[in-house]
């Protein structure tokens, strides 16, 4: 058993779509109409890994509630220094703690999302 698929809640998806493919590198995999009031659009992270949805449509899934994704990169100093060429502000920085190195970040409607480098 493995997770294929995190939704992520999105009051925009074009928006959110853009960010994740053009800032974070994600794939496009389906942005499909197909349904009837429903879009789905369907993201590859690169390297693999659970794709993500964009959904609008769950009541109980409203924009910005979904915290806690975690990325994991090679070297999580190349990815800042990457994704903020890209325009992408992280005051922050990286931070450090007993797993490894690791940036937190918010997508455009609050989605919390955490990208680090797991030290072992």
């Amino acid at each position: 058993m493995r997770i294929s698929l995190v939704s992520v809640p999105v009051s925009d998806p074009d928006r959110a779509k853009k960010f994740y493919v053009e800032v974070l590198g994600f794939t496009e995999l389906t942005d499909n109409t197909d349904i009837p009031g429903t879009r789905w659009v369907m993201l590859a992270p690169p390297g693999g890994g659970a794709a993500i949805t964009l959904v609008t449509w769950f009541p109980s899934m409203p924009a910005g509630s979904l915290k806690g994704l975690v990325y994991e990169v090679d070297d999580v100093d190349a990815w800042l220094v990457d994704v903020t060429a890209k325009g992408l502000d992280l005051p922050a920085g990286v931070q450090e703690e007993f797993f490894g190195r690791y940036v937190t970040l918010d997508d455009p409607d609050g989605n919390g999302i955490v990208v680090q480098t797991t030290t072992r």
